[in-house]
């Protein structure tokens, strides 16, 4: 959600400052905003809509000046509209922000009644007001700032100008990610590296509740409490060439394909395919753990749900699966001898990270599953075990998805192991299914074509169920999920078994039933409630194997024959068909495949 970027540099700013734009517009966004300070004078352009439209604006109107921030905002307060667009500038002030600002409309009455007239309906707009009236008690930039900063509850990210003081920015982080770049002679800021990739890949990453102050000669950071603090410079993988679409079409299909090899890197990571599975630097121990909280949010939550089966079949370790959103306000009991995992993509989601936090608190060994090392979620949690997804652009999770199930069944193995439920032949026969999986995606993949015409026969339903059992129940979840978020149809999963507990009197000729059968130990069940579905009139879409197909072929109205696969790694598996389908849907219905309305990649709000 919402994206910032900032620079110091040598020449024209505005070109920069759009180009890492755009590497932010995977996160969300709904309008679009520059400003720059030249000779002592503040500019901004800003255009609702996509980054395009603030580049035909810059084109009739360019920007001078070296120094200057940007901004991608994904509306909270206030209508997505101009007026309400980033950077905000008053006071002499610019600024813009990421996250929350809870208690602004206090702030926003009292300035008020202090004679300060507000243009927007935004949050942010109380910022540089705040800013300006201390500097009027007299206080200089950087000491109005930190001032202000003592007053803001809630969630930010901030990066801040003043007309006063020339090349430099003053940036804070309490609850949203924010990084510094270092260059040959310039500095940046961004919310992410990705924003920051073509620019530099040397980055220093702010702490909760620093705040920095950063000129040409680098950046002075400042804990919560005001004291200078170091932050250590890392290098950053992320390059242009690696987020770029190639020749797709998209940055999702582009991902979708990636995934045998990602899957690949990740299980050699594990040693997969070697006579035992390497064991990660874990901060609990499998074998004496008495519980485990596995929890995340979206897609990353149903990764989860589907390890949940995992751990309690293969380790009979107990699970408590949760969405990060509801866990902590559901003040839930954290025993000693537990442990948690964290699942997220970004690593910076905010309710997941909120979860980690209480969890610590409460004493609890946490393992943060994330795709990017640096993030929050991976720097907070006491152990990181990183998917190896490589730089995910599309909102929609893909390949983090499908690494995410691959490290978790890695894990469980692990844990059946050391709590001894697993005799080592049945250990053999399920790294054997695993090391099989990426060949599996990649010819799962060559069904896309006949994929593509299923979608186009789909694309004017205005209703689908996703239905499955066992381990295929969250990857029905996560089918309807796909297909929701990509095409706006609505879309429902359930367990097959809940069926006639309600969800069939929706079942008519007009509402297809995607059915998810692999050839597990409740696939006769499974194809029960097919039967109920077809008894009264539902098409279905059966996922199945060959020997499923051919069983159940001639109730159903279209099928997709999978590879044959080891019921313990149909969850991956199955997963890509799913993809494939709601992308074509997608396509054919011509909605915004990378970017869909009201979305963003990383949710850093609550």
């Amino acid at each position: 959600m919402c994206g910032i970027v900032g620079l110091l540099g040598r020449q024209l700013a505005a070109p920069l400052l759009l180009e890492g734009l755009r590497r932010l517009e995977y996160r969300g966004y709904d309008s679009a905003g520059i400003a720059t300070l030249e000779r002592g004078r503040l500019d901004r352009r800003r255009a609702e809509g996509k980054i395009a439209n603030l580049e035909a604006v810059l084109a009739a109107r360019p920007l001078a000046g070296t120094v200057g921030i940007g901004h991608t905002r994904w509306a909270t307060h206030g209508q997505p509209n101009e007026t309400n667009a980033h950077p905000h500038i008053a006071e002499g002030v610019a600024v813009v922000h990421n996250g929350i600002i809870e208690n602004f409309q206090e702030l926003r009455d009292r300035l008020e009644a202090e004679g300060h007239r507000f243009d927007t309906e935004t949050d942010t707009e109380v910022i540089p007001h705040l800013i300006g009236r201390y500097r009027r008690q007299g206080l200089d930039a950087v000491a109005a700032v930190a001032a202000t900063l003592g007053e803001l509850h809630g969630a930010y990210a901030l990066a801040l100008m003043t007309e006063d003081v020339p090349d430099c920015l003053v940036v804070a982080r309490k609850g949203s990610p924010l990084a510094i770049g270092y260059g040959n002679g310039e500095m940046y800021v961004g919310s992410d590296a990705m924003a920051l990739a073509p620019l530099t890949d040397r980055i220093q990453y702010l702490e909760e509740g620093d705040w920095a102050v950063i000129d040409f000669d680098g950046a002075v950071i400042r804990n919560e409490d005001g004291e200078v603090v170091e932050r250590p410079i890392v290098r950053t993988a992320y390059s242009g060439a690696l987020i770029g679409k190639g020749n797709h079409r998209h940055f999702m299909e582009k991902e979708i394909y990636e995934q045998p090899a990602v899957l690949g890197d990740t299980l050699t990571a594990f040693q997969v395919g070697q006579a035992r599975l390497a064991i990660p630097d874990l901060p609990f121990d499998f074998a004496t753990l008495q519980r485990l909280h596995v929890i995340g949010c979206g897609t990353a939550s149903l990764a989860g749900l589907t390890a949940k089966y995992w751990f309690e079949r293969l380790a009979a370790l107990p699970v408590d699966w949760d969405i990060a959103s509801e866990f902590r306000y559901r003040e839930p009991p954290l025993i000693p001898g537990a442990g948690a995992i964290f699942i997220s993509q970004s690593g910076e989601t905010a309710d997941t990270l909120a979860a980690l936090r209480l969890v610590r608190q409460a004493g609890l060994a946490t393992l943060a599953l994330v795709n990017v090392p640096e993030s929050s979620i991976a720097r907070e949690a006491h152990g990181l075990l990183r998917t190896l997804a490589g730089p995910e652009i599309g909102v929609a999770s893909t390949k983090a998805f499908t690494t995410q199930l691959a490290s978790l069944a890695c894990l469980a193995l692990i844990a059946g192991e050391e709590r001894g439920t697993l005799t080592p032949e049945t250990v053999t026969r399920l790294l054997t299914a695993l090391e099989a999986v990426p060949a599996q995606v990649l010819e799962t993949l060559e069904l896309a074509e006949p994929i593509r015409h299923i979608a186009e026969a789909l694309k004017d339903v205005r209703d689908v169920l996703f239905i499955g059992r066992g381990t295929a129940f969250p990857i029905a979840l996560e089918g309807a999920l796909k297909l929701k978020e990509l095409t706006y149809v609505h879309a429902e999963g359930y367990a097959a078994g809940e069926l006639k507990h309600g969800p069939i009197a929706l079942v008519d000729e007009h509402t297809p039933v995607i059915v998810v059968a692999p050839p597990d130990h409740v696939f006769e069940k499974t194809a029960s409630n097919l039967q109920e579905v077809v008894a009264r009139g539902g098409r279905v879409l059966l996922l199945s194997d060959a020997a499923g197909v051919n069983a159940l072929e001639r109730y159903v109205w279209r099928a997709i024959t999978l590879p044959d696969v080891d019921p313990f790694t149909a969850p991956i598996v199955y997963s890509v068909p799913l993809q494939l389908l709601a992308y074509h849907v997608a396509v054919w219905r011509g909605t915004d495949v990378d970017q869909p309305r009201n979305l963003a990649k990383s949710v850093t709000v609550e």
